[in-house]
């Protein structure tokens, strides 16, 4: 066969029967998780697509629209990256455990474990530890894997067992542990960072480090090339207490100012979610949405608007911890799927090359 020809579309018949036992799979687990947050009293809601602001984080590209009033006025608005704002809000209103079963849109973001468009599952506990997520997590990935009656998580030849007590490590000790380097030295007491202290550490043990980066550049380049491709083999990972600048909606620790309550799942070196203990101090909100809009300006040439109303909803909004997991993702490692599309039921039209 050439290897420049096209691939078939999804919607040939020949195609759809190879991708339709993912896609049972899909409903069949989707079905299963209802089950699950029904019988832990959670109420099921619906949050609109379309938002003032799609979120505030650097690096999370938006699909941008416009609303028409009658006489034609233009109001600009975004298809949101996350149901999160509106969750939140739902909290100030006084619902106490909420899930979504959202579809959210990022530009710039295609391939075998991204889609333009996707379906995310965000729960929160109004009231509960981040830790009462981590717990959720680990019944869910077990109860996914039962539902196809496959057992494990498996992805390239990788597998996971969500049966196995899950691996709890801090991003501090996976970046001594599997990078040889002592992040918190470059992060002081009030949560600021030092780039020079972090670029000299890299260029110790080997890695590239370029005269423009950040330091929020060299911790993901860290994290991309020496964390996440150790984590969830064999066993899920949960890398917890990231540093306060990367996690721009969670609350400080307790315990470390330096950190906060945010938590990474992993299995089979994929992340499946992300959680935080949410922070509520309306004005730290505010000042970390205006790092992260500045530093999206510096790289990008470009930035969002600020959800006002949702800063107005914190101040109402109780104590809570809240988490997003990448339904697709979840069926693909629980169906054994090796890309996105075959476990979406129609996916979107390719584009670009």
């Amino acid at each position: 066969m050439n290897s420049s020809a096209k691939a078939s579309p999804w919607w040939t018949p020949s195609v759809h029967a190879d991708r339709r036992p993912f896609l049972i799979g899909r409903n069949a687990i989707q079905a299963a998780l209802r089950g699950f947050f029904a019988r832990e009293d959670f109420i099921e809601v619906d949050t609109a697509v379309l938002q003032v602001s799609p979120g505030n984080e650097a690096h999370l590209h938006a699909f941008a629209t416009e609303a028409l009033t009658t006489d034609g006025q233009k109001a600009p608005f975004y298809l949101h990256t996350s149901p999160e704002f509106a969750c939140k809000k739902l909290l100030a209103a006084g619902e106490e455990r909420i899930s979504c079963f959202a579809h959210v849109y990022r530009n710039r973001e295609r391939g075998p474990l991204h889609h333009p468009e996707f379906t995310m599952l965000e729960w929160y506990r109004a009231g509960e530890s981040y830790e009462s997520l981590m717990m959720d997590c680990v019944r869910i990935l077990a109860l996914a894997t039962e539902t196809v009656k496959t057992g494990k998580l498996a992805y390239r030849g990788a597998e996971s067992d969500p049966f196995a007590g899950p691996e709890r490590i801090s991003v501090a000790e996976a970046f001594e542990r599997h990078a040889g380097i002592d992040l918190l030295a470059s992060v002081a007491a009030d949560g600021s960072t030092d780039r020079d202290h972090l670029a000299r550490e890299m260029k110790s043990v080997g890695m590239r480090v370029a005269d423009d980066d950040g330091w929020a550049d060299l911790f993901s380049r860290v994290l991309v090339e020496k964390i996440e491709p150790r984590l969830g083999f064999g066993r899920i990972t949960i890398l917890d207490e990231y540093p306060v600048s990367e996690a721009a909606l969670a609350r400080p620790s307790a315990c470390d100012p330096r950190v906060a309550e945010r938590f990474e799942l992993y299995a089979c070196g994929v992340e499946l979610a992300n959680g935080f203990g949410e922070l509520t101090n309306a004005a730290e909100q505010r000042r970390r949405f205006e790092i992260e809009m500045a530093e999206k300006a510096r790289v990008y040439g470009e930035t969002y608007p600020i959800d006002e109303d949702f800063l107005a909803a914190l101040s109402l909004m109780p104590e809570a911890s809240g988490i997003a997991l990448g339904f697709d993702r979840l069926v693909m490692l629980a169906t054994g799927a090796s890309r996105i599309d075959q476990v979406l039921w129609a996916p979107m039209a390719e584009y670009g090359r």
